[in-house]
Order: C-alpha cells, then structure tokens, then sequence
C-alpha cells in the first residue's frame, strides 16, 4: 500500500490533528469529570486552534484535482472551498457556545462538546471529497451518529433526550431508505464508483429510477426537505441552541453539496427525471415551511420552518446540473451560513441570560438592547432577501441559475414564496422595535467569544453581497466538478 496517498487527503488530515490535539488538551489540561473547577484553558484554546484551522483551509486550495485509495476519495478546488465554508461556520457556532459551555453543568463537558462537533464535520469531509458510495456512507453516519449525542447534550433535559431519540430514528430510516437504493445501483451497474456509474446508468431501467428516488429521499431527510421534514421542528426546539445553529446549516450544507455532486455525477442520464422530483419537492418545501412559520411562537420552532424553506432555495441551485448552478448554492450557502447563525447567537445569548425562547419575549427588546436587536434585523432582512444585503443577492443568483437551467415557473414560485416570508421574519422585527411589554428582556452585556461571532456574522451579511469577488472566487472554481 501507497502510504503516501494519505498526503491527499490534506483537508482531513489537519482536522483531524486539531481533533488529536482538543483531545489531548481535554485529557491534560480539563480534569477528571468529577472535577468541581475544571481548567478554562480548552475553552481558551479551542476557537485559536479552529481559526488555525480556517486560515489553512482557505490558503492552502489545491490547483489541481487529486485522488487516494483507487479514486475513493476525491478532492476538487470546489471541495475544499465548502469543506472552508464549512469551517468558518463551525467557528462562528463555537463562539457563540462559548457562554453556554461556562455554565457550571457544562463546563466539565466542554471537551465532548467540541470533540463531537469535529467529529461530525471530519464526516461531512469526507462525504464531501467521497468518490465512491461507501466512502459517502462512512462519511454520512460519521457526521450522523455524533450529532445525536450533541441533540442529547444536555442529557438531563427531557426535551433534549426527545429530540435525540426523533433524530436518532429518523436518521436510521433515512440511512436505510439510502442503503437500499445503494444496493439497487450496485446490482445493477455493477460499480460503487461515481465516475463508471453514470456509463450504466439508464432512464428507462425502473431499478435505476427506484434507486434515485430512494437517494433524494435518504438525503431528503438530511436537508429537511419536505415531506421528508416531520423530525426538523421537535429536534430544533429541544436541542441544545448552540447545536441547533450547527445542524441549521452545516450539517444541511454539506449534505445539499454531495447531493448536487452525485446527481450530476452518477444520476446525469437521468436528470430530467430528478429535475422533476426537485421541482415539485422545493414548490412544497418552501410553500409548507412558510405556512406554518407564521404559525410558530417559540422562536426555535420558528428558525426550524425557515430553515425548511431555506434548504429548498438552496437545492434550486441544484436544478439542471449546471455549474452556474453550483456557484449559486454554495454562494447561496455561505451568505444563509452567516445570516442564520447570527441568528442563533443572539437566540442563545437571550436563552443563557434569560431563559426565554418565545418571539412575544422580543417585545421591546430594542429598548433594552439595541445592538444585539440591530444585528438580528440585519440577519432577519438577509434571510429575507430585502436588499442591499447578501442575502438578497444569494436568492437573485439562486433565482437566476434556475431560470437559465430552463424553470421559469418553478423561479416564479419561489419569488413568490419569498415575498410571503418577509411577513414572518418582519413579525420578530416588529416584536422588537414596535411591540411594549411590561417585562422586557433586562439589558445585559454579551461575552467576548459571542460579540466576536457576531461581528463576522454582520460583516459577512454586509459585505458578502456588495464584494462581488467574493461570488466570482466561488465562480472560478465550479467547473472543475462538472462531467
């Protein structure tokens, strides 16, 4: 064996020795678990090292597409700019856990915490750069199997070992409906590889077509597309906040990049056949999660339709295959990356400090806390899409990939739905600077770690959209994916 194949996989190999590392740093430096004052230096080292880890990423991009192990594993410029993207939202989450990870019955778990997260996004690699489906099982039930413990964090909450269990099960079913249509392709192409599958590949051969209906609904579950969405809203609620932030976006992103990779990849002879699944599936995604976002007053249940909607702006990229496509969902990616995570940053401040979760506990909240209600109206609008920021012009580049891909209607629809969302996302506005109550959210000050997340956050909802090198650097690198 060719040992040095394993300088490929560069990506993976300095996560997993920031990994090696926190877990060393966790065993010397934090104590035994039923130490009463564990060491504050993991907290203290754990966002240096995964910054460490960021600034490699984004300088260290491959000119060239390299393969290890017989072309199981594959790693395109592209790959490395989502595994980046990636990268820096796990960064921004671990910030914003800062402040829940110092309260005293999680302080001796700071180490599990962090571990776990790596763990699921060393999956996420891995499913991303995966050239053969067993490489993209591994890497799916790595990222899979640790975001249940996450969900069930705070292990003595009902509600959290509640919304593990939703998770867990759905997780299997999903896993199981995705090993099934494997299977099918397997007999008959013959093949796991990517690359030799779409050679045998045949829109008139039913197994096939089972096959691919079978993967858009394992992998459905992981984006929470409707219908396959029913575990989203109970698992966002009951989940820790911090981890809640991470499933929204990285765990969705992830899974919505290999999507566009193997449907192009493998199922390209079929493609008029999934352009019509994802057709009506994104109509009733963003359709559903809308009507029923109006319905919701817990504020996480809130965030869990409107991630719903999101994923299916964020797969409308995937419509045709096209590489214009592909630069608009990962753009469309990093832009809903930073709005949502802001987001959630000051839903997990406002929960730490004061326990409340409902968006009627917003009202008056701009009285009470100006800023931290300016960069949620900032988040909110890009979510949105109101112009001038990012997230406006993420949507009119989702938009626009999809109307060349050749689906006027299907855009005409989601421009549609968008126009009924900015009513739900204005509702927590107007509780903020509109609506009194008698028993305001108290003025408190934000940590460090959290007013540093909250800045790049900002920042990116800002200037992602009027930095149009920023969308051109994503450009120049989808067509090396392309077949």
């Amino acid at each position: 064996m060719d040992y040095s194949q394993f300088l490929n996989m560069s990506d993976e190999l300095s996560l997993l020795a920031v990994v090696v590392i926190l877990f060393m740093a966790d065993l010397f430096c934090c104590g035994s678990e039923n130490s009463t004052k564990p060491s504050k230096a993991l907290s203290l080292i754990a966002v240096p090292l995964l910054l460490v880890q960021t600034v490699y990423m984004l300088v260290n991009m491959p000119a060239d597409c390299v393969t290890a192990f017989g072309d199981m594993y594959l790693s395109a410029p592209m790959m490395t700019v989502v595994k980046a993207v990636l990268n820096i939202g796990t960064v921004i989450v671990f910030l914003m856990a800062n402040v829940w990870m110092n309260r005293e019955e999680n302080q001796v778990k700071q180490g599990e915490f962090y571990l776990l997260t790596l763990f699921t996004l060393l999956g996420m690699y891995f499913m991303i750069s995966s050239g053969h489906f067993l490489m993209f099982f591994i890497g799916l039930e790595l990222a899979s199997i640790p975001m249940t413990a996450l969900v069930a964090f705070t292990k003595k909450n009902q509600e959290s070992a509640e919304a593990a269990a939703k998770y867990i099960l759905t997780a299997l079913f999903s896993s199981g409906l995705l090993l099934y249509g494997i299977s099918l392709l397997y007999g008959t192409c013959g093949t796991l590889y990517f690359n030799d599958m779409a050679a045998v590949m045949d829109a008139s051969n039913w197994v096939q077509l089972a096959a691919l209906v079978l993967f858009i609904s394992g992998i459905g579950f992981k984006i929470s597309l409707v219908p396959f969405h029913l575990w989203t809203a109970d698992t966002y609620e009951g989940a820790p906040t911090t981890v809640t932030g991470y499933l929204s976006v990285i765990s969705k992103g992830a899974a919505a990049f290999v999507m566009f990779v193997i449907l192009t990849k493998v199922f390209e002879p079929m493609v008029e056949n999934w352009n019509l699944l994802l057709f009506w599936i994104i109509i009733v995604s963003i359709t559903v999660a809308n009507i029923f976002a109006v319905r919701q007053n817990n504020i996480k249940r809130f965030m869990a339709f409107s991630a719903i909607s999101q994923a299916g702006y964020l797969v409308l990229g995937a419509m045709g295959g096209t590489a214009q496509g592909m630069t608009a969902m990962v753009y469309y990616l990093f832009v809903y990356m930073v709005a949502n995570l802001g987001v959630f940053a000051i839903i997990n401040i406002v929960e730490q400090r004061s326990g409340k979760l409902n968006i009627s506990d917003y009202d008056g909240f701009y009285a009470t806390n100006p800023k931290l209600s300016f960069i949620m109206t900032l988040c909110l609008f890009s979510l949105a899409g109101i112009p001038p920021f990012a997230g406006f012009f993420s949507k009119f580049f989702i938009f626009m990939a999809g109307f060349k891909a050749g689906f006027p209607w299907l855009v005409f629809i989601a421009l549609v739905n968008t126009v009924i969302s900015l009513y739900y996302y204005l509702l927590i506005v107007k509780a903020m600077y509109i609506k009194k109550s008698d028993t305001p959210i108290a003025r408190f000050s934000s940590d460090g770690y959290t007013q540093i997340g909250l800045a790049l956050c900002a920042i990116g909802v800002v200037f992602a959209g009027i930095l149009s090198q920023i969308y051109q650097y994503f450009d120049s690198f989808s067509f090396g994916l392309m077949p």
